[in-house]
């Protein structure tokens, strides 16, 4: 596939004027949010549900971050040339303590912004759509090994959280770990209420069922002695997964969903050292399938192989993975009172 610029010049063709996207100015150390809110314009499932929220009685206008995450989205899918405007957006994080001029993780950033959104929407029931878009739900099992009572709980997460070693991995290997039975003794033994007592204990995790869009934050930050250092090395990733055939054993007997299989579709990039680096994205348009890269204000098409040589290395790494759900074209449930 070719690369080019996509905008910014008065040639374009009628395909790239179709399917322009629009950069974002770096404004006071704002990569990681301009990254993050191409990803949010490519989760068109997210702009559709914010459309249908009437937002005359939102309240809060400076702080609201589902209000202005709208307008940007909004902003961003327009035809214009320029640079999408989303200085009110910072702000607005700025607002709800995320500063600006500060560097933050990108991960952390984006599991707020849902959080916000949850928090302030005054549409309750779309709020929890938009939630439900990236709920994980998962039963955890922790067995006592003094008296092998199991306690069984069910709780959610937004992002998978996927620790990367420092030798080989794969992304199936990164899963897999997540899942692993985890002994927990000294001081993590965990309180069994047959006994008592502080006990040593087994945790295991099983998938209870699967959102539309399935975020995997690749855990590349170590902290040792008071400093964070990054993981460099690689971790492949496919473009395409299915867990019904890579990872039957972690699904707990009360998963009943039938469509298990997986495309990427955006991939959140960190390049440099941990304390001082820079983020980027990948994203892959919705009409045209194509890929293209999002360096802040500069946007240029992109091909596969390019997103490939994301696997590992200083220049440009994976630190997150949006992959959505192949199944029929989702539709939001019709809207309720909310």
């Amino acid at each position: 596939m070719s690369t080019g610029i996509c905008h910014f010049f008065s040639g374009l063709t009628l395909e790239n004027h179709l399917f322009r996207m629009r950069g974002l100015s770096n404004y006071c150390l704002s990569c990681c949010v301009n990254s993050l809110l191409q990803t949010f314009s490519a989760t068109w499932e997210i702009a559709e549900l914010l459309e249908r929220w009437d937002v005359a009685g939102a309240r809060g206008d400076a702080r609201n971050v589902a209000l202005h995450l709208k307008r940007v989205l909004e902003a961003m899918r327009g035809g214009l040339p320029q640079l999408a405007p989303h200085r009110d957006f910072l702000h607005c994080l700025d607002q709800n303590r995320f500063r600006l001029n500060v560097q933050h993780d990108a991960d952390e950033v984006f599991l707020s912004i849902l959080n916000f959104i949850h928090q302030q929407m005054d549409n309750r029931v779309l709020a929890g759509e938009i939630q439900d878009l990236y709920k994980i739900s998962v039963e955890t099992h922790l067995q006592c090994l003094k008296c092998n009572s199991i306690q069984t709980e069910t709780s959610y997460m937004l992002s998978l959280p996927l620790y990367v070693k420092e030798d080989d991995n794969s992304l199936e290997g990164c899963m897999n770990s997540f899942f692993e039975h985890q002994e927990l003794k000294g001081i993590n033994s965990c309180f069994c209420a047959h006994c008592g007592t502080k006990n040593p204990s087994r945790q295991g995790v099983k998938l209870l069922s699967l959102p539309r869009i399935l975020c995997m934050n690749l855990k590349r930050f170590r902290n040792s002695r008071g400093s964070t250092h990054k993981l460099d090395c690689r971790v492949p990733f496919p473009e395409t997964f299915d867990f019904s055939q890579s990872l039957q054993d972690v699904f707990s007997e009360n998963f009943a969903q039938n469509e298990c299989r997986y495309t990427l579709y955006a991939v959140v990039v960190h390049s440099g050292y941990a304390m001082f680096g820079h983020y980027t994205a990948y994203v892959r348009h919705r009409e045209n399938k194509c890929w293209y890269y999002a360096d802040d204000s500069h946007v240029q098409q992109a091909s596969w192989e390019e997103v490939q040589r994301t696997y590992g290395g200083r220049h440009r790494t994976a630190y997150m993975l949006m992959y959505r759900r192949d199944s029929e074209e989702w539709r939001p449930r019709p809207e309720l009172s909310g």
